[in-house]
């Protein structure tokens, strides 16, 4: 049964979802009719967006994989990317980020890893996005890109709050090499496991396929604006991507409705989109980025996990020996 705590979250966030929405609706009640592409050219580059987007997508699964390896978490490669696809459609059709709860449920299941060990490999996932928005989000607006629509005060804010992480993290690392902390790490260890990335010299490697994750999906903005000939530049995709995300943080109604399309809105209007040219790309960047994802995790819950229970299985419980040390010493 919901507490009321979850209930009051669920309510907040539909809240945040209907007027986000109601502003949206209101801005293109101002627009002329969306625009589409005119001819088989703008949907090559519609194809060629779903392209780029996948490749994103299975970027994503293969660093879950890597954070998983580091955090010591038994699994099989196939279920990092079939989860993580399986998690965008949890989040695209259910409350609360239901994906993520879908990702620890099914894995668990599937893993002699307890459940929370693989809450804390999410947990990594999300605080590298966030960390490298962070650091896009402070880079774009500090270069004056699309004329820094947010303003430079929460680019400051982002760039402090990531520099005092990471002077968190250094000063807790150093007080645990001295001993300190003992007691907390014991209780949490579980949970934080995952966690190590930050302190591995992988973590460099993951932050940096986590820009390049997030330039990719800045290159399917690109592309969405060539199928309508628009002529976008690369940084400005970029910023646009990262201000939709940035927005759809926050807690809203399944799928980041309202919150991700103003932050498009916003980045369409400080780069001189409007109208029903800016209709049709808000249209069409929510279709290459939410109908297929949310398709294809369907068909693989249905295909690979609809009998997967709540007991852990078996297979799994114990790696091979051989198997065991190539995955220490990776």
């Amino acid at each position: 049964m919901p507490t009321i705590s979850s209930r009051l979250q669920r309510g907040l966030s539909l809240a945040v979802s209907v007027v986000a929405l109601a502003a949206v609706a209101w801005w293109i009640s101002k627009q002329a009719a969306p625009r589409f592409p005119a001819d088989l050219g703008g949907y090559a580059w519609l194809l060629a967006a779903l392209g780029v987007y996948a490749v994103a997508l299975a970027a994503r699964g293969w660093r879950w994989h890597r954070i998983m390896r580091l955090g010591e978490i038994p699994h099989e490669r196939a279920d990092a990317y079939r989860l993580t696809l399986v998690g965008y459609m949890g989040n695209n059709v259910l409350p609360a980020r239901g994906g993520e709860v879908l990702r620890i449920a099914i894995l668990g299941a599937r893993t002699t890893a307890k459940r929370r060990t693989v809450l804390g490999s999410i947990i990594a996932e999300r605080i590298l996005d966030a960390a490298v928005l962070a650091v896009l989000f402070a880079l774009l607006t500090w270069v004056g890109v699309a004329g820094a629509p947010a303003g430079q005060w929460p680019a400051a804010v982002a760039a402090v709050g990531l520099a005092l992480s990471g002077i968190a993290l250094a000063s807790y690392l150093a007080l645990r090499r001295r001993g300190r902390f003992h007691h907390f790490q014991a209780k949490t260890a579980v949970v934080t496991r995952a966690l190590k990335v930050f302190a591995h010299a992988e973590g460099l490697l993951l932050g940096s396929l986590s820009a390049a994750i997030w330039c990719c999906e800045g290159i399917t903005l690109l592309l969405v604006g060539r199928a309508l000939g628009l002529e976008l530049g690369f940084l400005e995709a970029t910023l646009m991507i990262v201000l939709a995300s940035l927005f759809a943080a926050i807690p809203a109604a399944p799928g980041y409705a309202g919150t991700f399309d103003a932050g498009l809105v916003l980045g369409l209007n400080a780069v001189g989109i409007e109208g029903g040219t800016a209709v049709g790309f808000v249209l069409l960047t929510r279709f290459v980025m939410f109908v297929p994802v949310t398709l294809a995790g369907l068909g693989v819950f249905f295909h690979s996990y609809r009998g997967v229970g709540l007991r852990r299985r078996e297979p799994l419980a114990t790696p091979e020996p051989h198997r065991a040390m190539a995955t220490s010493q990776r």
